[in-house]
């Protein structure tokens, strides 16, 4: 057998977490694989939080209908956590799921509130507490960081020192996370941003990390935090929003959403068109 063989045998093995969406998950290969790291790219207002939201609540499903049987922990990184939308895709989950065995699915998501790159590492050890000690009909299967850019936005200046700070507190924060997903076979999720794409003397775009060029809104953009950063994850998913043009008015146009395979071991690259509605996020 030939590795790459090898490796998609191991995958197809792996526990997968339904998004919420059949097309959505047929493109990821049947959802968000546990025991690994998965990040969402996108800019802001793409969908990434959308994804999030609906995973969570659909992690609780079991397993016999893609879920995990599992509460999620959310850590967000900028205030306020959106509440509101997570209420109003609960009750579009309730009203599509009448049998759902928990009366409040917001009461399966547990939500924390963490704004440096050093209180996230701190966080990890209490982290692993609480999946250790805790007993529950839907125990904790799902982590989502949102955003893992946030956390690096300003407590850094581009010297050395702090560049090579900033790549150790990644391998921590990383290390730490793919520790907990292989014990405990948890999903864990992280959002990042995008930057525009530097534009060289010679007309070629840097490349930033191990990817060719993205685009999105129309602009060449980059994952955000780097190369350093991109080899801490297992997976990259890139959202991308594009404009059909201008209405006749002026007016904004309306937008076409689509989710990307950039990178990922069980995947192939494929994409798929998706729409955000009030009940939830859908391929198309």
């Amino acid at each position: 057998m030939q590795p790459e063989n090898l490796l998609h045998q191991i995958h197809l093995r792996t526990q997968k977490c339904t998004v919420g969406c059949p097309l959505l998950d047929r493109c990821l290969g049947g959802g968000i694989p546990c025991n690994s790291i998965t990040e969402l790219v996108a800019e802001n207002g793409t969908g990434k939080t959308q994804f999030c939201l609906q995973l969570v609540l659909y992690a609780q499903l079991p397993p016999s209908r893609g879920g995990l049987s599992a509460s999620s922990l959310y850590i967000h990184t900028e205030y306020p956590f959106p509440l509101r939308r997570l209420r109003q895709l609960s009750r579009a989950f309730r009203s599509s799921h009448p049998d759902h065995p928990v009366a409040d699915p917001c009461d399966r998501v547990f939500v924390q509130g963490v704004y440096t790159a050093d209180e996230l590492v701190d966080a990890l050890p209490k982290i692993e507490l609480f999946l250790i000690h805790s007993k529950s009909r839907f125990p904790l299967r799902v982590i989502v960081i949102d955003s893992i850019a946030a956390l690096f936005r300003s407590d850094f200046d581009n010297t050395g020192l702090d560049l090579r700070r900033r790549s150790c507190l990644f391998f921590k924060i990383a290390g730490g996370l793919k520790s907990l997903a292989k014990r405990f076979g948890l999903a864990v999720v992280v959002t990042n941003q995008v930057v525009d794409l530097i534009e060289g003397g010679n007309g070629n775009g840097v490349r930033v990390g191990n990817l060719g060029v993205l685009y999105s809104s129309g602009r060449r953009v980059a994952p955000a935090l780097g190369l350093a950063w991109a080899n801490c994850v297992n997976s990259r998913l890139f959202l991308s929003r594009h404009d059909d043009g201008a209405d006749v008015d002026g007016s904004c146009s309306k937008s076409r959403r689509r989710i990307s395979v950039v990178f990922a071991p069980h995947l192939p690259h494929s994409s798929s068109e998706f729409v955000i509605t009030t009940e939830g996020v859908f391929g198309r």
